[in-house]
């Protein structure tokens, strides 16, 4: 895929508000594109905190736009008023139903979805049952069954971005009793994905 000319050359500064779990990837991208790009991450596991998750992302765009700054928004459908928040703070996001589309693309996310993936990426991993436990409670066997309820294997996504996870994702498989599979994964659907919400928000009136 070819690199991505943003218009006008020299565009105003933005800042990205989104999920911390594709931190490494975007930074990586930011670099490779010399894009004109401020970046805001919050906690990956704010998905699971629809309260949280509203709070935290209204917030950082209510501080961001009173410096005076446009923002754009990493995120999936990851809250059932993200649209709304966008309307509010007249910006955009990412396009994509989370942050795993954004990765592989939509046909390829179908295809492991159709098969019973859950789909693991290196953040998740290092802080697997903690995060787990959290949200479902301490009980394996309940948690395990939720898994089971809607998975066949956990699918470990590896970019070029990653450092060595394999402890943590064998570990995170067995907790929930999941057999562990890996696809190695590249940057360039994400990079298309990032530099067309860039494009995007650049063109739009405030």
């Amino acid at each position: 895929m070819k690199t991505i000319t943003l218009q006008p050359e020299n565009p105003p500064p933005l800042t990205m508000i989104g999920c911390g779990i594709l931190r490494k990837e975007v930074e990586r991208l930011i670099e490779k594109n010399h894009w004109n790009l401020h970046t805001h991450f919050l906690d990956s596991a704010l998905h699971n905190y629809f309260n949280r998750l509203s709070a935290e992302l209204n917030q950082a765009l209510e501080e961001r736009e009173k410096l005076g700054e446009k923002t754009v928004v990493l995120y999936g459908s990851c809250h059932p008023l993200m649209e709304h928040y966008l309307e509010q703070h007249h910006t955009c996001r990412t396009r994509g139903q989370n942050c795993v589309v954004m990765l592989l693309g939509y046909e390829r996310f179908m295809r492991e979805l159709e098969k019973g993936a859950y789909f693991l990426l290196e953040d998740w991993a290092l802080t697997w049952q903690p995060m787990i436990t959290a949200c479902f409670g301490n009980n394996v066997g309940v948690v395990r069954e939720i898994f089971h309820s809607g998975h066949k294997y956990m699918l470990a996504l590896r970019t070029p971005c990653n450092g060595d996870f394999t402890e943590a994702a064998e570990s995170a498989a067995r907790f929930v009793d999941l057999p562990l599979q890996w696809l190695d994964v590249d940057l360039d659907h994400l990079e298309h994905v990032v530099g067309e919400a860039i494009a995007q928000r650049l063109a739009l009136h405030d």
